[in-house]
């Protein structure tokens, strides 16, 4: 036997363990479940995206892509960009391809993030950005949005600013409530920036998936904050391939050549074959992404209505995937252990809200579903429901 002391390791991430969303799928493999909880689309993946995938491959598209991304790749989304928000930028200093969004968010944080900074979050916010803040040595401010519309309190956001504030991260539309920024916010995020040095990270993963006829607002439109900004966007959540794990950041040339920095020593650069295929289909079919939000409105709805039908209460879900319900009439029980009880007592997995907020409001009682999956998943989850 070794004399040696065992080996201390002194976390750098001590609040994390294994996340809800892998925690919930496994046990949704072991109780059979629907799962409605991890946000993932169980439909087909657009036919010429994977067409192109399979000829870039076979084209003798797989070695190492330039560290940015392919130029073919990065002109479609400067192009793409100008389409939707009227704002061109600059394919060859602006934009960035990243192996998903969660690594551009990550890598953004660590390119201007230093010990003792602090930057504000609006919670519930995705489980990823106080884990980059904390690597980066950062200090995560949480500020609550509202806890029944999810809007936010500019005026309690304004006093968590303090000169030691470097960055704000925004999440429009919003994960996991479906909430999202109107102009009246992007005034007021505005006036809450002008004359900072305080940078923006805008999360706009979910940008096309917009309901009811409602704009995008997207940091990109606006120049006050697209100068500060860097914005995160993700091909998974548009094309349905959310394991290929492809996403971007746009951010103006000085920050783009700091994020670039951290990109090149993390991953380098990004699958590229898919990134080939990404081009084509950006090019080739616009109209994926501008339908894409009457495709998800047809799903809210049906989901909204056949959950009218259980004891479930669902609230307005302005834009992405996510479907919010209030289980009050159903269950005293925290969110985590209706969770659990949902998955191994009903058989329909949902996520908790209490892990997207650093203080979780007391005697909140909602639960994440997503319904971005077939008729047949759905259907057999609503039937389960109804048994609540």
């Amino acid at each position: 036997m070794s004399e040696n002391p065992p080996i201390q390791v002194r976390s750098k991430l001590p609040k994390v363990g294994t996340n809800i969303f892998t925690v919930m799928s496994q046990l949704a493999m072991e109780h059979g479940a629907v799962n409605l909880g991890q946000g993932f689309p169980d439909f087909e993946v657009p036919g010429r995206l994977v067409q192109a995938l399979e000829k870039a491959m076979r084209d003798g598209h797989n070695q190492y892509a330039p560290m940015p991304g392919i130029a073919a790749l990065r002109q479609a989304i400067a192009g793409k960009t100008e389409r939707c928000y009227g704002y061109r930028p600059d394919a060859d200093l602006e934009i960035t391809v990243t192996s998903g969004a969660s690594e551009a968010i990550l890598d953004a944080v660590q390119a201007v993030v230093r010990p003792g900074d602090e930057v504000i979050v609006l919670d519930p916010c995705y489980d990823c950005y106080e884990p980059a803040i904390q690597l980066a040595g950062g200090v995560a401010v949480h500020v609550p949005l509202d806890p029944e519309t999810f809007a936010p309190d500019w005026a309690l956001v304004r006093s968590a600013i303090t000169p030691r504030t470097r960055m704000l991260m925004t999440n429009t539309p919003h994960n996991p409530s479906g909430a999202m920024f109107s102009a009246a916010d992007i005034d007021s995020l505005t006036q809450l920036l002008r004359g900072t040095e305080i940078l923006l990270l805008s999360d706009e993963v979910y940008e096309h998936i917009v309901f009811d006829g409602a704009r995008h607002e997207s940091a990109l439109r606006h120049p006050e904050l697209r100068e500060r900004a860097f914005v995160v966007s993700s091909f998974g959540k548009t094309y349905h391939c959310t394991g290929w794990k492809v996403g971007y950041c746009i951010a103006p040339p000085a920050l783009s050549a700091e994020f670039r920095k951290v990109h090149q020593y993390n991953t380098f650069c990004t699958f590229t074959p898919a990134q080939v295929a990404f081009a084509e289909m950006i090019e080739a079919e616009p109209g994926h992404y501008e339908g894409l939000g009457a495709f998800y409105q047809d799903k809210r709805d049906r989901f909204r209505e056949q959950l009218l039908s259980t004891r479930l209460r669902p609230l307005p879900v302005p834009g992405g995937y996510f479907q919010l319900v209030d289980y009050s009439a159903v269950s005293d029980l925290d969110d985590a252990a209706f969770c659990r009880w949902l998955t191994t007592e009903h058989g329909v997995v949902a996520i908790p809200l209490s892990p997207f907020y650093g203080a979780p409001p007391q005697g909140q009682r909602l639960a994440r579903l997503c319904f971005a999956k077939n008729e047949t998943t759905l259907g057999a989850a609503i039937e389960r429901l109804r048994g609540l």
